[in-house]
Formats: C-alpha cells, sequence, structure tokens
C-alpha cells in the first residue's frame, strides 16, 4: 500500500503526537508506581553488568520516541482501519512495557516481573513482523527497543537468581 497523502499535515503532527505520547504514558504508568530508585533496588545484588542508575532515562527517552514514531509510521500507510492487528500489537506491547515496572520496583517481585518482560520482548518481536508489513522503517525503529528489552530480561533473569 503506498503512502497516504494527508491534505492536512497538522493532523499527522497530532497523531505523532499522540502516539509520541502514548509510549510514554507507559513510562508514566511505571515511574507512579514504582521506580529504581527505592530503597529495595538500591540494597538488592545486582550483578557487575548491571549498568549504572542514570543510563536508563535516557535510553528509555530515545526508545520511547521511536516507539512512537513508529506506530506513527504504519498509521500514515495504513490508518488504524487497515492496520488493525498492528495498532492492537501496539497496544499491547505498550501495556506490559506500563506493567513491568510497578511489578518489579512496586511489588519487588523480579519472578513475576520475569514473566511480563519475557511477554513483553515476544510483543515486540511481533510487532516488528506485523508493522514490516505496513512499513519496513516503522519495523527497524523498534529494533533498538528489541535489543534493550533484551538486555532488560538478562538482566532481570540475573537479579532473581541473585535475589532468591
Amino acid at each position: 500500500m503506498p503512502d497516504t497523502i494527508h491534505p492536512r499535515p497538522l493532523r499527522d503532527w497530532l497523531v505523532l503526537a499522540a502516539f509520541i505520547l502514548a509510549s510514554f504514558a507507559a513510562a508514566a504508568i511505571g515511574s507512579l508506581t514504582g521506580t529504581g530508585t527505592t530503597d529495595w533496588y538500591r540494597t538488592i545484588a545486582k550483578p557487575d553488568w548491571n549498568p549504572p542508575g542514570w543510563l536508563f532515562g535516557p535510553v528509555w527517552t530515545v526508545l520511547y520516541i521511536t516507539i512512537g514514531v513508529s506506530g506513527w509510521l504504519v498509521w500514515r500507510k495504513a490508518g488504524f482501519r487497515h492496520a488493525r492487528l498492528a495498532m492492537l500489537l501496539f497496544a499491547v506491547q505498550l501495556v506490559l512495557n506500563a506493567a513491568w515496572t510497578p511489578v518489579f520496583f512496586g511489588l519487588q517481585r523480579p519472578d513475576i516481573a520475569f514473566g511480563i518482560i519475557v511477554a513483553l520482548w515476544f510483543s515486540i518481536l511481533a510487532l516488528m513482523v506485523v508493522f514490516r508489513r505496513h512499513d519496513r522503517r516503522a519495523s527497524w525503529l523498534l529494533l533498538p527497543y528489541l535489543l534493550w528489552v533484551s538486555f532488560a530480561t538478562a538482566l532481570n533473569f540475573a537479579i532473581m537468581r541473585l535475589n532468591p
């Protein structure tokens, strides 16, 4: 399907902003329910390769922007009506993304959080496959997200093992 040409560029910008805001909403939910600065997190055992805390904010900022842009690219090509599965998977990965933080930090349950992050990883992979049908750039924009969540999955697993 060729690029959809919208006679209203303002609409494009508003929808782009909505996709990016939806991505950051996942972060906001997590930050309201638990963060990495909790006393619990500072005191648990972590692997030597645990990154410094300051790194997470900049990485996630870039990732949430690229997640939003990827969704917007698919919307521009196919619209909500012709990309229903893609938009559903987009929402699913955001819900899983938002669910991980309160479970890991708020409930202090790396074991349950591990199940959520594995589901998140698979939802991102599925999203990349489905997005590729509509816009290859959208799929490629999700690759850093998949790689970071792969790292976060390994980190979650290590923390779970170090803190039985």
